[in-house]
């Protein structure tokens, strides 16, 4: 592989691996603010206990995601020097404002939030916690900036080979921000709100902690019902203002068009670029055109033949991205629907199924963001930064057997850290809830066959001294 394609690997790797993180913990964090509030309010202990519970998986993800994200800024220095000094103005103090205010708010307040639980007052526990989640937003907001200037770059100059900033509101509140920031904000949510329920659904299906497992089931299931009509408005908005204006070769390869004159849509397809078109494809005649809102069916969607040859991305990266984005976004969207028509029949704490079927789809939040982002990250190519520096262009000049040994080492490294979250995950499921009730009390009794044993143990054990005892006082 040349060394572009291994710096990029590398790359991807650590964006993917530390972005499954997020997902789970901004919109985690939101939710202890309100889990702790409403026990505050009502000091019910079930509130408590679920405070505690979530917190737990909460503090791991944060952890691991920190370091992740430690790691991408080191690799934009070494891996993409080019990239670092042409746009360092720019991107530099963008993400230097993400270490001020995200960083350090989170930092300031992580240590309340997951030890002084019992030793603060309510007020400060509960500001803690706010503080915390205000920090994980504001994060998740100077890293959309800043990767939304890749994607649209605005209020600049270039001086001396470099991006200068000639209006920071422009800079920062370019055209690809507006709308990307709501959608990885929504996502977010919406993937921390599967992650609950389907945890909790698993509590339900056991019977354990009903108490614990309805609420959290509610709050989980009902953050996903109530953003998803949002989130699908918002991610058309994403198509229609951002890539449709400004990155029209993206919006073509995730079509898969490789020729404009297909008014249906590709359902599934296996693309090739050397040979500029698709095997095994199946498409739905018609529909391409009525997602323009032309019923009709005679207007085609964009082809990858409207952009110059050295300028289009490979249409594999982008086309399953999308797909893998929005095909989850439809499971999740009938997720929500169910969710809904069960609450209104009274049923949604009976019905088995569907808690299995939640249970099955926990992850698939995680799928819909990761499967945008690599649309959003593939679709921008061969730009690093659209339309002014290219990926090829941007790359540090290193030996290829150190960047492989690197993509080894960290692919290795990711895969256990990864696998150990996921059995820690899987523990603390296992191990429940029931530790974290406030008038939890542990049971120190023997058992039956623990005391049964202790008494076999000390019956053979007098009988091999008693021997020796009369052998001595004789």
């Amino acid at each position: 592989m040349s060394l572009l394609a291994l710096s990029r690997w590398q790359f991807a790797l650590t964006v993917c691996f530390h972005m499954t993180f997020p997902a789970i913990t901004v919109g985690l964090s939101v939710f202890l603010c309100i889990v702790y509030a409403v026990y505050w309010r009502t000091a019910k202990p079930v509130y408590l206990q679920m405070f505690r519970f979530w917190r737990r998986l909460f503090a791991v993800g944060f952890a691991l995601g920190v370091v992740a994200g430690a790691v991408i800024t080191f690799q934009m220095g070494l891996n993409w020097g080019v990239f670092g000094a042409k746009t360092g103005p720019i991107i530099g103090p963008i993400i230097g404002m993400e270490v001020v205010t995200a960083f350090f708010v989170e930092a300031g307040f992580i240590g309340i939030l997951l030890y002084g639980d019992g030793r603060v007052r309510h007020f400060t526990m509960f500001a803690s916690t706010v503080m915390v989640s205000i920090g994980t937003v504001l994060s998740s907001t100077w890293i959309l900036a800043a990767n939304s200037w890749m994607q649209t770059p605005a209020g600049y100059t270039t001086k001396n080979g470099q991006y200068d900033p000639t209006d920071w509101m422009k800079a920062i509140f370019n055209p690809a921000f507006v709308w990307r920031w709501p959608h990885m904000l929504l996502a977010v949510f919406i993937s921390a709100g599967m992650f609950i329920a389907g945890i909790s659904a698993y509590y339900l299906i056991t019977g354990r902690e009903k108490g614990f497992a309805r609420r959290s089931f509610s709050i989980g299931i009902a953050i996903v019902a109530l953003l998803m009509p949002a989130q699908l408005i918002v991610g058309d908005g994403v198509d229609s203002h951002v890539d449709g204006p400004h990155q029209l070769s993206k919006l073509e390869a995730e079509q898969g068009n490789w020729e404009t004159n297909n008014t249906g849509w590709i359902v599934f397809a296996i693309p090739d670029q050397k040979a500029q078109k698709n095997y095994l494809q199946v498409s739905v005649p018609w529909l391409g055109s009525a997602l323009q809102r032309d019923l009709t069916g005679k207007t085609p969607l964009p082809g990858l033949d409207m952009t110059p040859a050295k300028d289009r991305p490979e249409m594999a990266g982008p086309f399953w991205g999308f797909r893998a984005m929005f095909y989850s976004s439809w499971i999740l969207w009938a997720t929500a629907f169910l969710s809904v028509v069960l609450r209104l029949r009274n049923k949604l704490w009976t019905a088995r199924r569907f808690h299995k079927w939640v249970l099955w789809t926990t992850p698939v939040g995680i799928v819909a963001i990761l499967g945008g982002w690599i649309l959003s990250e593939t679709g921008r190519q061969p730009w690093v930064v659209f339309g002014l520096l290219r990926t090829s262009q941007a790359v540090s000049k290193l030996a290829p057997g150190s960047v492989l040994f690197s993509v080894i080492g960290f692919s290795t490294i990711y895969a256990v850290l990864l696998a150990s979250y996921i059995v820690f995950i899987i523990r603390s499921v296992m191990r429940g809830p029931e530790r974290d009730h406030p008038d939890y009390t542990p049971d120190l009794t023997p058992s039956s066959d623990y005391a049964a044993a202790v008494t076999t143990a000390s019956s053979a054990q007098i009988s091999a001294i008693a021997p020796t005892e009369g052998a001595a006082r004789s």
